[in-house]
């Protein structure tokens, strides 16, 4: 379920909060493939099904970088800030894959909003801790602080 806020003031309320865990997504080869045609990183791992059943995860997988893509709309998911002008990702402070995403498979993010601190310009920048679960794995697909301003 996501949770609506108006205004940089209702955000700054929300530091130290757990922000809940998305609905699944589904990781399909359409998708990596896509990626892969967007990014020209078309190794055979994450695009050649036959040579990738061959390789060690038994399948494709999705790039690292495709499930970090991601966590933007999983994020939206879980928070709307509204009664902002201009919303910008600022960076990541730290990211891991502990576990790779096999075509097929499905993925969802459980985050905090760890910190909410005013930035020159009249804005805020949020520090999200965030997991991206993968289904059925005991080990996440990606760990992540995740670097956001908001401006009003």
């Amino acid at each position: 379920m996501t949770l609506t806020v108006n205004g940089l003031q209702e955000l700054k309320k929300l530091a130290g909060t757990s922000l809940g865990t998305s609905p699944w997504l589904d990781i399909t080869q359409t998708r990596i493939n896509t990626f892969a045609d967007a990014t020209d990183d078309h190794q055979w791992i994450h695009v050649d099904p036959e040579r990738a059943a061959e390789g060690p995860f038994g399948t494709p997988i999705a790039h690292g970088y495709l499930t970090l893509s991601l966590f933007i709309p999983l994020f939206t998911d879980l928070l709307d800030v509204q009664g902002v002008t201009t919303k910008v990702n600022y960076g990541l402070n730290k990211v891991r894959f502990p576990s790779p995403v096999p075509a097929g498979s499905r993925i969802r993010l459980t985050a905090t909003l760890a910190e909410v601190e005013e930035v020159a310009g009249g804005g805020v920048q949020i520090t999200v801790d965030g997991t991206i679960e993968l289904e059925n794995s005991p080990k996440p697909a990606a760990v992540l602080q995740s670097v956001s301003r908001f401006y009003a």
